[in-house]
């Protein structure tokens, strides 16, 4: 399965830099718990595809055309105020029950 997604790199609040991922994608249970874990999967993936990522979130649209997004609380308010980013890049997984690509 292909998943697309945003890797920037933004200003934190303290003035450093924070390198973030956001991923076009939600488990299909669409369960805390599930969205936990297929985050957690697409964020080890990423970095194992040498990105840097400091804080990540996934981002899916609501059947009401509302966008929601799940993962690291700071980066999801961050997100909610400025907007979805542009996807940068395409990650290739595997299905549910098998290991990552």
């Amino acid at each position: 399965m292909k998943v697309n997604f945003a890797h920037l790199r933004d200003k934190n609040t303290e003035g450093g830099w924070i390198d973030y991922v956001v991923f076009d994608a939600h488990a299909d249970s669409n369960t805390n718990a599930d969205n936990g874990l297929l985050l957690q999967k697409l964020t080890k993936q990423a970095r194992a595809n040498g990105l840097k990522v400091d804080q990540s979130a996934l981002a899916y649209m609501q059947p009401n055309g509302k966008v929601t997004y799940y993962g690291v609380e700071a980066l999801v308010k961050y997100l909610a105020k400025v907007g979805l980013p542009g996807w940068t890049h395409t990650l290739e997984i595997g299905a549910p029950d098998e290991p990552a690509a």
